[in-house]
């Protein structure tokens, strides 16, 4: 597993996912599975939106403006902040733009949680993701093309992890979700949680 997203697990305890379900109204495992899809769907997608130079200029630039990683400092306040809300929409819209429904599709077909909860899941978090890529640019001094090139190994692992679920940022929105993306999650439960 990368390390943003070993950080991101780290962070995630069983405390911060029973609130996450708690606010979703649903139980720990499907949240479990959601949050373990849904992590390297979003890592995948910053990948690709920083390998143009403007990409990775723009999304370097946010992450110094508005992401240094605090938001660890309390993440169970954090989940709970309408402002945390908002904040995730607009990364969102940015990073996933027209594909959002069909990351919210295969995270549900993932995890049995419906396509509201899994957008609400998504909203939660943006902004964590965004804060350990912001916190670890930070630590390591890295300029925009280093960032990329972090993103561009933590896609490939993000593919590899997700197998052919990762093809659905690539899809134009009418294609279909084939029904391996079902076993995804239950895939990636093991190594993400598996040292809770």
């Amino acid at each position: 597993m990368s390390s943003l997203l070993t950080m991101l697990a780290g962070q995630l305890d069983d405390q911060a996912v029973k609130q996450i379900s708690s606010q979703l109204g649903a139980d720990d495992r499907s949240t479990q599975q959601a949050i373990s899809t849904a992590l390297p769907m979003l890592m995948g997608a910053l990948g690709r939106n920083a390998e143009s130079p403007q990409g990775a200029q723009a999304l370097s630039s946010a992450l110094q403006r508005d992401h240094d990683g605090s938001i660890f400092n309390d993440v169970a306040g954090a989940l709970s902040n309408p402002a945390t809300m908002q904040d995730g929409q607009a990364i969102l819209g940015h990073v996933l733009g027209g594909k959002q429904n069909n990351v919210q599709m295969g995270v549900a077909k993932a995890s049995g949680l419906d396509m509201g909860s899994t957008g609400q899941l998504l909203t939660m978090l943006a902004p964590l993701v965004l804060g350990a890529l912001g916190q670890t640019q930070q630590q390591q001094g890295l300029d925009a093309g280093a960032l990329a090139g972090l993103l561009q190994s933590e896609r490939q692992e993000s593919d590899s992890a997700l197998s052919g679920m990762a093809q659905l940022l690539d899809m134009d929105g009418d294609g279909d979700i084939t029904d391996d993306v079902i076993n995804i999650g239950s895939k990636l439960l093991g190594s993400f949680f598996g040292s809770k």
